[in-house]
């Protein structure tokens, strides 16, 4: 069994890495139904795995100059303080309910990400800066949800900079990478 979660676990780095999501929808069912951890147990493993992973796959992205840090840094300061409030709201929240609600969210992140943005007006090269109080909204609610549920990095984050933000998938997910590692720890 600890094997099978080990090669599961590299599979999840590389999504992660990849993709600039999947770290958390992947980890904690991982954690919960592979290594058979509690629910509750799982969640906040997942934060410390996701955050070590994202800071790791943020490097090279960083490097070849893929994150916009303003807004990343912005985007996980105020995704921290939301975090941390959602990490304590989850201690009154069964962990049943807490693993409901994080399907809810995957479910209704993939539609949403299918849909598409719905304004176009964005940069032609996507890469524009999104205004401060947008930034740090988006943030605290991305980082709330964060904190209850022990997901919602990559696959919330991405989405709320590229459908929200008006940044290019790219420069998403690379960015999102650093506002994951913010929110884990």
């Amino acid at each position: 069994m600890i094997a099978l979660t080990v090669a599961l676990a590299v599979l999840v780095g590389v999504t992660l890495g990849l993709l600039g999501g999947g770290g958390s929808i992947l980890t904690v069912p991982l954690l919960a139904y592979v290594a058979g951890m509690d629910a509750k147990e799982a969640i906040a493993t997942s934060l410390l795995v996701v955050g070590v992973t994202s800071a790791v796959g943020a490097i090279s992205h960083a490097r070849a100059g893929r994150v916009q840090w303003r807004t990343g840094i912005l985007f996980g300061l105020a995704g921290m303080v939301g975090a941390y409030a959602g990490g304590l709201l989850s201690r009154f929240v069964p962990g049943s309910i807490l693993l409901l609600a994080f399907a809810a969210m995957m479910i209704a992140t993939a539609i949403a990400m299918l849909r598409g943005r719905k304004n176009k007006t964005a940069a032609s090269d996507g890469t524009h800066s999104m205004p401060v109080g947008k930034i740090l909204l988006d943030g605290v609610v991305v980082g709330l949800v964060t904190g209850l549920v022990g997901a919602g990095g990559g696959f919330l984050v991405v989405p709320a900079l590229a459908l929200f933000g008006g940044l290019a998938i790219p420069v998403a997910v690379c960015t999102s990478l650093i506002v994951i590692a913010m929110k884990s720890f």
